[in-house]
């Protein structure tokens, strides 16, 4: 199985591409972590037991049979349409069904894989209108998947498909086709950007390792990924692994590198099955290990798991936790570039930087900068989540503006609500509004960032009219104050006492000079903080106070909250003309701050009421609301 040499891939190469083209109809159950908790591993087991159980027969095909024309079920990656799953796609049809379930099996498979004809009811359904295939459906329509094109198209167990329908010739051309300098000149020429959210020039970081005196060096991939409600990455490697470690192999080959590692968080126990998989069949194939192909370049890759530590995604804490030691970030310079894993030059990209590279490579440079912008060239996956009707992962073209991604993508806001932000970069980024301002904001790294945000990972969380934005704000802050390392001052005490102040305005008590020394805290942090987590710690409360001043001044001033969020900023009241008297809130009220005679109406006392709602629940008249 192992192969040798450059001709022996390309011999395997073209028999698996032959065996896949003997795939005469595909099953394709979405395998990715959202669809498999949704029962997709059922539904895949179903389609299993339905093949095998025979007794079908059509023209020239055999089913039990993968030496001849057969159908075959596989677990593929996400889809991205988290919001329908679990999906089930259907080849060479391009049928997407949705919200598929287990007892779907058996009509899926009569009326489509023997007649050729979609089950209509499984369609998915938008304005009234059935959609048959992915790309008529609009959340897919303005997406261009370049690093996402093989997750829910291909086995992502398989090492077998992924060369068959090209895999790993990035990873050839660079190794027999291109000398060292080549590989490094075509990325700089890409002006491909990290994709982790600091945008740094990928081209331009490999330069810099190359260059260095030091001839051990190492590749590292941040898979960590520690954003809430981010999952770009994991997507990546759940569903195409052998894509990301075709780009380590190709860093690998540029600066000549001789071992790998992958930092994954533990909490993404598919991803590590996958990732395993990947690396032992790599090996299996000859593709990683001694004198890889014949060649003299020998590489090896290695996986460590991370215990959940947001810190952990800067890549000195990263490095300092692959070694054993606490993940804390350290000074610099030396940057890891110079200094970084076991103190070697060090490669370090995130999943998706990874990812872009096979392509690149196969197709030039030239072929990347036609997308996006000028500035931010390629596409960018982005996790849509919050109040929007369509939520799942998407890639669109850098430069996409936030107007097209939440109306077009996302299908617009949810129950017919009104928009009012959305958070950019996770728990580091910024909160922008969707006002003439922000409309046609292109989601590029210098865009944002001259707004007052950042792409980060790429988590986009959209907000409704009934979100407090001072919430947001401290909901936030609170993570990141969590998740300090401690190491510095600035960043372990400066974001707990924005956190206090925060808790304060939420809580009624806050003051107008409150919101001056929040400004002022921000900027000394963001000046003086160790690492980029302190750094950018500030940015949704810095964002929020320029967007939405109006939201803190009535929670400072006329001590509300507009959107009736900050439980201690509302008050409970009984609406006169529709209480009866009948006293049932009084007798449920658990402190006795509701008084009133029979048949009369009640009032509520605001000194005592603890707004636990009690009442509010017991009300049979809808009386009790809150102002």
């Amino acid at each position: 199985m192992k192969m040798s040499s450059l001709a022996a891939f390309q011999k395997r190469q073209m028999e698996c591409a032959k065996t896949l083209k003997l795939e005469h109809k595909k099953i394709l159950v979405c395998g990715g972590t959202g669809c498999v908790a949704g029962g997709s591993l059922d539904i895949f087991a179903a389609f299993q037991e339905r093949i095998k159980a025979g007794g079908y027969t059509f023209v020239d095909v055999e089913l039990e049979k993968e030496e001849e024309p057969h159908v075959a079920v596989k677990k593929s990656g996400c889809h991205g349409f988290c919001e329908m799953g679990p999906l089930v796609r259907i080849e060479p049809y391009g049928i997407l069904y949705v919200k598929v379930k287990p007892e779907d099996v058996d009509e899926i498979f009569e009326t489509t894989i023997i007649k050729g004809k979609p089950v209509k009811r499984l369609l998915y359904q938008f304005e009234g209108k059935s959609h048959t295939t992915e790309k008529d459906i609009p959340f897919y329509k303005k997406q261009r998947r370049e690093v996402l094109e093989h997750c829910g198209l291909i086995d992502a167990e398989s090492i077998a498909e992924y060369i068959g329908i090209g895999g790993y010739s990035a990873f050839t051309k660079a190794l027999f086709q291109m000398s060292s300098d080549e590989v490094i000149n075509e990325v700089v020429l890409s002006k491909l950007r990290g994709r982790g959210g600091g945008g740094f020039p990928t081209g331009k970081k490999w330069q810099q390792v190359a260059g260095q005196a030091e001839k051990e060096r190492y590749v590292v991939c941040n898979g960590d990924e520690g954003d809430p409600g981010a999952f770009m990455d994991r997507s990546v490697m759940e569903g195409d692994p052998h894509r990301m470690l075709e780009g380590m192999l190709i860093a690998a080959v540029a600066v000549r590198a001789q071992n790998g590692f992958i930092y994954v968080r533990a909490e993404y126990p598919l991803a590590v099955t996958r990732l395993k998989n990947a690396i032992k069949q790599a090996e299996e194939w000859g593709l990683l290990g001694d004198n890889i192909l014949g060649s003299d370049f020998s590489f090896k890759i290695h996986i460590n798991q991370g215990a959940g530590a947001f810190v952990c995604g800067e890549g000195s804490a990263l490095t300092a936790s692959i070694e054993g030691d606490r993940g804390m970030p350290r000074v610099k310079p030396p940057r890891t570039v110079e200094q970084g894993l076991f103190s070697k030059p060090t490669i370090l990209n995130n999943v998706e930087t990874f990812a872009n590279l096979p392509k690149i490579i196969q197709n030039g440079a030239d072929w990347f900068r036609s997308m996006g912008t000028p500035g931010s060239p390629g596409t960018k996956a982005f996790a849509l989540t919050g109040n929007v009707n369509n939520t799942g992962l998407i890639e669109v073209p850098m430069g996409t503006n936030l107007k097209e991604i939440i109306y077009d993508i996302g299908g617009g806001i949810k129950d017919g609500k009104k928009f009012k932000a959305v958070q950019i970069g996770g728990p580091s980024g910024g909160c922008l509004c969707l006002d003439h301002e922000h409309l046609d904001l292109p989601l590029d790294f210098d865009s944002l960032k001259a707004a007052g945000a950042m792409i980060g990972s790429g988590g986009l969380v959209v907000m409704d009219e009934d979100t407090c934005m001072v919430e947001v704000a401290r909901f936030f802050m609170s993570f990141t104050q969590r998740e300090s390392c401690g190491k510095c001052v600035p960043c372990r005490e400066g974001t707990l006492r924005m956190l206090k102040i925060l808790e304060k305005i939420t809580q009624g008590k806050g003051t107008l000079e409150d919101l001056d020394m929040l400004q002022e805290l921000a900027e000394t942090i963001t000046d003086t903080a160790l690492c980029g987590l302190g750094k950018t710690a500030s940015l949704p409360v810095v964002s929020t106070l320029k967007y939405f001043r109006d939201e803190y001044l009535a929670h400072v001033v006329d001590k509300k909250c507009p959107t009736k969020v900050c439980k201690a900023l509302t008050a409970l009241v009984i609406d006169p003309e529709k209480c009866k008297g009948c006293t049932k809130c009084a007798r449920n009220c658990p402190v006795g701050a509701i008084s009133g005679t029979v048949k009369e109406p009640h009032v509520i006392d605001q000194a005592k009421c603890i707004k636990c709602g009690a009442c509010r629940d017991a009300c049979s008249f809808n009386a009790i609301g809150e102002e």
